[in-house]
C-alpha cells in the first residue's frame, strides 16, 4: 500500500508509513489545495524534527507556530491550524496512548466506531470524519464492518468525491472536477 496524493514522493511516503501524519494532513484539509494540507505533515516534520503525537503535544506552542508560519507555511491560517494541530496531537495522547492508528484499529472496531471515534476529535465533523473513513477503507487497508456504509457517499466504489479516491494524477482531476461542480451547485442554488 503507497499513498499518491500530494503528487510529493517524500511527502506521500510520511502520509503512507506514519497514521498521524495522514490523520494531521486531514484535519490541515480546509480552505486550502489538497495536495497543500497533505503535504503539511512533512513540512511539520522537517520544521520541527517531531514524527509522534507526544512529541508534537508537547512542543512550545510559540515554536510550533513558528515552524508552520516559515515559509511557504504549512497552512493559510498558521495560528489557529497549528493550534488545531497540538490540540489533536495531545487528544491523541491523552485518549489513545500517542497512537493515532489505534482510533481505527483498537478493539477490532467496526466502520460506524471509527465514524464516532473521529468525530469526538478535535477538528473532524461529520463530514471530514466520513472522508477520512473512506481514506482508510479505499487506501490504508481498513476493513471494519460497515465502513462503506459509515463513510456515506465518499464510500462508494468508483467515485471521484474526496481525497479517498485520488491515486493517481488522472483521479485528482476528476476529484477536482466534482468538487468544483458541487461549489457551482451550491452557489447556483443559493
Amino acid at each position: 500500500m503507497a499513498l499518491h496524493i500530494t503528487g510529493d514522493t517524500a511527502a506521500d511516503a510520511l502520509l503512507t508509513d506514519n497514521p498521524l501524519a495522514l490523520l494531521v494532513g486531514m484535519l490541515l484539509d480546509q480552505q486550502v489545495p489538497m495536495e497543500t494540507a497533505f503535504a503539511g505533515p512533512l513540512k511539520i516534520e522537517q520544521r520541527t524534527g517531531a514524527t509522534d503525537a507526544t512529541a508534537i503535544a508537547g512542543m512550545d506552542p510559540e515554536a510550533f507556530l513558528e515552524a508552520f508560519k516559515t515559509t511557504p507555511a504549512v497552512h493559510r491560517f498558521p495560528g489557529s491550524m497549528a493550534a488545531r494541530v497540538q490540540t489533536l496531537c495531545q487528544e491523541i495522547v491523552d485518549q489513545w496512548g500517542g497512537s493515532a492508528s489505534a482510533i481505527w484499529t483498537e478493539g477490532d472496531p467496526t466502520g460506524a466506531e471509527v465514524l464516532t471515534r473521529l468525530k469526538a476529535l478535535p477538528g473532524f465533523g461529520e463530514q471530514k470524519a466520513k472522508i477520512f473513513v473512506a481514506l482508510l477503507g479505499k487506501q490504508y487497508g481498513f476493513t471494519g464492518a460497515g465502513w462503506r456504509e459509515a463513510a456515506g457517499d465518499y464510500g462508494t466504489d468508483g467515485s471521484y468525491r474526496s481525497v479517498a479516491d485520488i491515486v493517481s494524477p488522472e483521479s485528482l482531476t476528476k476529484v477536482r472536477e466534482h468538487k468544483k461542480a458541487m461549489k457551482a451547485a451550491a452557489k447556483a442554488k443559493a
